[in-house]
C-alpha cells in the first residue's frame, strides 16, 4: 500500500530535506526509521525540498510498503524510532497513483522576521532584525510579487535542469503578529532560495533600503541584471506550513510550474 505522511521538523540540525550524502537530512532520517520499524528499505518522496536549516510543520512525503499494518499505525511506530527533533502528525494510506511532488496543488511557506528583542526561545525559528518596518511598503512590494513571472532574480544558484524559472504565486501578504512580521506565500512551486530572497526584497524595501517599484523590475528579464539582486535570509525563518491536494489528487507534472520546487 502506498502511505502519505505529514511531517513536521525542526529544521536546525538538519542539512535539508534531500538526500546528501554524508549529511543529516530529513529524507534519510525517515527513511532509517521505516526500515527500523518495518525493516523495509524503501525509498521516500517529499513534497517540497526545504533548505538547510528551514524548518516544516506540514511537510508531505508518500512511500511504499508491503507490511500489513493499519496506516494510522505508521505514524505511532515511526515516531518510536524518529529523533526529537521531527515527529510524523499522521499517517494514511492513499491510492497508488498519489503523489506527494506532483499531486500537490499549492505549497504555503512563512517567513518570520522578529522585530522586536532578541528572543533565545525563538532564536532557531524567526530572523532577528529588531527594528520596526513600514508594512504599507511591504505589502505593496508583496503584491509586485504575486502573479505568474520568471522569478530568476530571487533564486540562489540552479542546478544545470533548470530551464524554467516562471513560477505561479497565488498570494503573498505580509502582516505583524505582535513583535514579529510575517511574510506569508502561497504558491504551485518554488525554486531553490526563492522564498528567502524573496522575503530579503520586502524586508529591504521595509527598511527604507530598496524601491518597491525594484521588485517588480527584477521579475522582467531585460531589467534584472541592471539591480543588485536582494539579499538571501537565513532559513532558519522559514517555515513550510502546509501542502494543499485536491478532493481526488492527480499528477500535475504536466503543468511546468510543478517542477524543481524548494
Amino acid at each position: 500500500m502506498r502511505i502519505k505522511l505529514t511531517v513536521a521538523y525542526d529544521g536546525t540540525e538538519f542539512k535539508g530535506w534531500a538526500q546528501n550524502k554524508g549529511q543529516r537530512t530529513v529524507h534519510c532520517t525517515l527513511k532509517e526509521a521505516v526500515r527500523r520499524v518495518s525493516g523495509e528499505e524503501i525509498e521516500i518522496t517529499g513534497a517540497s525540498r526545504t533548505d538547510g536549516g528551514a524548518h516544516a510543520k506540514g511537510q508531505v512525503c508518500h512511500f511504499d510498503s508491503d507490511i500489513k499494518m493499519p496506516p494510522e499505525r505508521w505514524a505511532f511506530a515511526l515516531n518510536r524510532a524518529l529523533p526529537s527533533d521531527v515527529a510524523v502528525m499522521k499517517s494514511q494510506r492513499v491510492r497508488d497513483d498519489f503523489h506527494s511532488r506532483f499531486s500537490a496543488l499549492d505549497r504555503f511557506y512563512r517567513y518570520r522576521i522578529l522585530v522586536g528583542s532578541r528572543d533565545p526561545m525563538r532564536e532557531r525559528f524567526a530572523y532577528h532584525y529588531g527594528r520596526e518596518l513600514d508594512l504599507d511598503l511591504m505589502n505593496q512590494a508583496a503584491c509586485a510579487l504575486a502573479g505568474e513571472h520568471d522569478f530568476r532574480a530571487y533564486t540562489e544558484e540552479l542546478e544545470s535542469t533548470v530551464l524554467n524559472t516562471t513560477r505561479t504565486l497565488f498570494s503573498v501578504g505580509v502582516r505583524q503578529v505582535r513583535d514579529e512580521v510575517w511574510v506569508d506565500v502561497v504558491g504551485t512551486a518554488f525554486l531553490r532560495g526563492m522564498m528567502r530572497r524573496m522575503s530579503g526584497a520586502i524586508l529591504e524595501v521595509g527598511r527604507g533600503y530598496r524601491d518597491v517599484v525594484e521588485v517588480s523590475r527584477l521579475l522582467q528579464p531585460e531589467e534584472r541584471l541592471k539591480y543588485q539582486w536582494p539579499v538571501v535570509l537565513p532559513a532558519k525563518g522559514l517555515c513550510l506550513m502546509k501542502i494543499r491536494y485536491g478532493r481526488t489528487p492527480r499528477d500535475n507534472r504536466e503543468s511546468s510550474n510543478s517542477f524543481n520546487q524548494e
